[in-house]
């Protein structure tokens, strides 16, 4: 395979990746097309085995290939598309709202699958230590509190977000604050939508649903359905939208192309703002890439994305970065300072500096193979012992959705689980009007050798 590299000074395996996915995106590869082993490729290019590993590793947990234990590398179905769209990846309150599920800080229950606890144990403490010693090294002890903040994590993130999520923007062009709940908190005032409608998804992320509303924004609740939240339901009044298209939260769903080019549609002809949450959009499985909404043609005045790295990295970290349309992004920026939504620039920097050095893709991949595996087995389990229940949202994500009949009261059924030593979370906590009933499961924390007795509990909680 004849790569041509470009000759900037960025990593090597960004430019090695970056070359196999121009490749397709001219046609001269194909899903299914085998690669060179790394060692051939390494070897033809005249470099190290290393950067070739870890452009396959960064490829691979993308999406973009698929590896296979003696059979080497090949281009994965549907890479095509995703690499014409211009993608690397896609790998990933007060009434009437409900409170939500319950978030108790530890659960007692022998399997706690909880959803949106991500496992933290297979990540590199040695590599997560060096970045924290680097950033000690290299922040200023001087105040810069009132010059440029966050320079070289805004200046990596653009890089990350063009390679992951194929969206092109520039350093300036992102925030970076303290999670994604305190992001949302802001959004009301910032956006000029104090008093006016916020369409969000039912069932769907109540703390979204509470910061808006919390806020002085008038809630309308939209039902989705097996492709996410339908365009055609938004009205002209609504002023925002707000969505989670990777993987609609809580029941999975991965928005379709087409939806996407809708919603879009509809934000230019009512003048409204969709606000992308990227949730989960690092973790799929089985399925083709699909490009964020902000990568789209004519979304870069209506979109305004938000990114975090508390699925990937550690939920505790409270690091995210949110890239609104330039016109808002002046009076997001200010409404942002005036709560003192900051994150302190050590913490930028060590960030910072494990996605530079191939850090994050290398445990990305890392992650990506593990939860895949989780899930399987995951899946296979709940098939064998409860297979007349339907599952939602197994695509993608780090979690499912059992769904029980609407005559189930699934709290109930939640409480009598935590009885038998499971802990899970009822679908109707996330629901405004919906009638929605189900368990919310997650497994990025269930041990493969575990996933069999969990969902054995789980069915002698059902029966």
């Amino acid at each position: 395979m004849a790569l041509l590299l470009d000759a900037s000074d960025r990593p090597l395996r960004h430019r090695i990746a970056d070359a196999i996915v121009g490749e397709l995106r001219e046609g001269r590869l194909r899903p299914g097309d085998p690669l060179p082993s790394t060692r051939v490729l390494a070897t033809e290019l005249k470099v190290s085995r290393g950067p070739v590993v870890a452009a396959y590793d960064e490829l691979a947990a993308a999406g973009f290939i698929e590896t296979r234990p003696g059979s080497g590398a090949a281009i994965a179905a549907g890479a095509d598309r995703a690499a014409r769209a211009g993608a690397l990846s896609s790998v990933d309150p007060m009434e009437p709202f409900p409170t939500g599920p319950p978030r108790p800080a530890r659960s007692q229950a022998r399997f706690d699958l909880r959803p949106g606890r991500p496992d933290i144990g297979f990540l590199d403490q040695a590599a997560w230590r060096r970045a924290w010693r680097h950033a000690a090294s290299q922040v200023p002890t001087t105040d810069i509190s009132h010059g440029p903040q966050h320079v070289r994590l805004r200046q990596v993130l653009t890089d990350h977000i063009r390679r992951s999520r194929g969206i092109a923007l520039e350093p300036d062009d992102l925030l970076i604050t303290p999670g994604v709940s305190a992001t949302l908190q802001a959004l009301p005032a910032a956006l000029g939508l104090v008093g006016r409608t916020v369409a969000v998804e039912d069932p769907g992320y109540v703390e979204a649903w509470t910061a808006f509303s919390d806020n002085g924004s008038r809630i309308s609740a939209l039902p989705v359905d097996e492709d996410g939240l339908d365009p055609s339901t938004l009205r002209r009044r609504d002023a925002a939208v707000y969505v989670t298209p990777s993987h609609q939260y809580p029941l999975g769903a991965r928005m379709p192309v087409a939806r996407r080019t809708a919603l879009l549609e509809w934000a230019r002809a009512a003048d409204g703002l969709i606000i992308e949450d990227d949730y989960d959009g690092e973790f799929r499985y089985d399925v083709s890439p699909l490009p964020a909404l902000r990568s789209l043609e004519g979304a870069d005045d209506h979109v305004l994305y938000i990114g975090t790295a508390s699925k990937i990295l550690v939920p505790t970290l409270r690091v995210s970065w949110l890239a609104p349309p330039k016109h808002l992004r002046e009076a997001v920026r200010v409404e942002l300072e005036r709560r003192s939504l900051i994150v302190n620039e050590m913490t930028g920097e060590a960030v910072a500096e494990f996605i530079a050095n191939g850090s994050l893709a290398a445990h990305h991949a890392r992650a990506a193979r593990t939860y895949a595996a989780r899930r399987a087995r995951l899946v296979a389990a709940l098939a064998r012992h409860l297979p007349d229940h339907r599952l939602s949202g197994v695509d993608a994500g780090l979690h499912v959705v059992l769904l029980l009949p609407d005559d189930v009261d699934d709290h109930e059924v939640s409480m009598t689980l935590l009885r038998h030593g499971v802990s899970v979370n009822p679908l109707s906590a996330y629901c405004v009007e919906a009638v929605r009933r189900g368990l919310v499961i997650g497994y990025a924390g269930l041990s493969e050798s575990h996933a069999d007795a969990a969902v054995r509990a789980l069915a002698r909680g059902l029966t």
